[in-house]
């Protein structure tokens, strides 16, 4: 593929300073990755609304600790309020910049756009470290779920054997292809959610409204009920590392958020609302796994088993999408010269070999440290993240509001910018309330980052590794600035 010039008369998008256009890309062009020679099968819509469904939330495990921290009402309230405050903006943030750039790099390109590839780095460094400190959660949160059928998985080598081992496997399913990941998704998705809907039903005679109105502000842990809601109604935007393989993302990526935003706002807020309307309340008892004790209370020692296994399945659901989107990223950086050229290598089912290699060794590495403090130290690095790509949304509106936008929010500039001061307040709250560990860990690891980018400069200035700029891209350095629009063509 090759840029050629064109008379469209749209204004272009910068890329760190830089002109490039994505206006012009017609349907059959709606991607920079269009060469003949990558015949690799695209993703299409169903799949993809259960991609990023286990990239956001993967179901209603992991939400019992905001009955714990807060009681059933502030729980219910927070699974419908939060969504408005956070998750609606992030996913139409997505939506927008995901269409205006349909490439692997995702929210990378949008931060390097607009405020300069160093900064695009950066917003790299601090989304992967924290994709795979989150991905590192799930073969842990897999093995727990087991561990009361055996126990010997419950510490010591046979654990640390059985996550090596788990990791190895679904990083493997990884390396298949992606379109085998989505379907799989489907498949583990549908199994997982089910049987919440038959406690649905069983749990009808058994529910007392008066349950879900219980509250105490006096004792409420806001850390642990803030960094709950957090965590489980973030991440929207990692699907945009995948917009590359995606069959014409600006059309089917709007609709796969928009869907998935229902499908796991009702995923969360109504096994909550049959947990603590069927059954006594003990704050006590609502842990990682509680669900499972409830399906037991309602359903009988079957469903227990069918939530158990739903959890499990939901993790490795979970790690396989999150490692997709992780390793996609490192090669969408690496295609636009941000990191040395072999971790833009495919394997011949089109996947990232290096980047999934990444991402597992990562995965395995942190897969020690606890619940806890994994949640509270993704959810650290992914704030920053997200207050850069505030930024970089705003800036793009108020520089080139008049570029095309396959999908576009309905407000103005100001209407934007009033759009991301509410969850600009939560990221606020959320760093404000992280404890003194978790905080410099991260710190640490983002002043790491902002090092890295100029010793990988200087490392490509002395050609000690290879980089490059993928030629199916947009040329993003030596573009003329006066040029009024490009795109890409055969």
């Amino acid at each position: 593929m090759k840029l050629r010039i064109t008379t469209n008369k749209q204004t272009s998008i910068p890329m760190g300073g830089y002109n490039v256009e994505y206006a012009g890309i017609n349907e059959e062009q709606h991607s920079p990755r269009t060469n003949p020679s990558h015949s690799y099968k695209k993703i299409s819509l169903l799949p993809l609304i259960f991609l990023i469904f286990y990239e956001v939330s993967g179901g209603p495990f992991g939400v019992e600790d905001s009955v714990k921290a807060a009681g059933p009402l502030l729980a219910l309230i927070g699974f419908l309020v939060f969504p408005f405050i956070w998750s609606v903006p992030e996913a139409l943030i997505t939506a927008e910049m995901g269409t205006m750039f349909p490439e692997d790099g995702g929210y990378v390109v949008w931060v390097s756009s607009a405020l300069g590839q160093y900064w695009g780095f950066q917003q790299g460094w601090m989304k992967w470290l924290s994709g795979v400190i989150d991905n590192a959660l799930y073969p842990v949160l897999f093995l727990d779920y087991l561990k009361s059928g055996f126990p010997a998985l419950g510490d010591g080598y046979p654990r640390i054997l059985a996550v090596v081992g788990l990791t190895v496997a679904l990083t493997y399913m990884n390396f298949r292809g992606l379109t085998i990941v989505g379907w799989v998704a489907v498949l583990l998705g549908v199994f997982s959610i089910l049987p919440f809907v038959i406690m649905g039903f069983v749990s009808v005679p058994k529910i007392d409204p008066a349950r879900w109105l219980v509250v105490d502000l006096h004792i409420v842990d806001w850390n642990l009920y803030l960094n709950t809601l957090f965590w489980n109604l973030n991440y929207w935007d990692s699907i945009s590392t995948l917009a590359g393989e995606v069959d014409n993302p600006k059309k089917t990526l709007p609709k796969a958020l928009f869907y998935a935003l229902i499908f796991v706002i009702c995923g969360y807020f109504f096994p909550l609302l049959i947990g603590t309307g069927a059954v006594p309340l003990d704050r006590d008892l609502w842990t990682d796994g509680y669900f499972s004790d409830i399906a037991k209370i309602v359903g009988g020692v079957w469903l227990r088993w069918w939530v158990q296994a739903g959890a499990a399945m939901s993790n490795m659901g979970m790690f396989v999408t999150e490692m997709s989107s992780d390793s996609f990223q490192l090669l969408g950086m690496a295609e636009r010269g941000m990191l040395p050229e072999f971790f833009a290598k495919r394997s011949r089912y089109g996947t990232p070999v290096i980047g999934i290699l990444f991402s597992a060794s990562g995965v395995v590495l942190l897969s020690q440290l606890t619940f806890q403090e994994i949640v509270a130290a993704e959810n650290f690095l992914y704030c920053f993240g997200m207050i850069l790509e505030f930024i970089a949304f705003v800036r793009l509106r108020m520089l080139y509001p008049a570029v095309s936008r396959p999908y576009k929010i309905p407000v103005g500039t100001v209407g934007a910018v009033l759009m991301c001061v509410p969850p600009t307040i939560l990221i606020c709250v959320v760093l404000a309330l992280s404890t003194l560990k978790v905080m410099v860990i991260s710190v640490f690891a983002i002043l790491f980052g902002l090092v890295l980018q100029p010793f990988l400069k200087y490392v490509e200035k002395k050609r000690w590794v290879r980089f490059s700029t993928s030629a199916d891209l947009p040329d993003l350095h030596n573009v003329d600035e006066n040029d009024e629009s490009l795109c890409l063509s055969e």
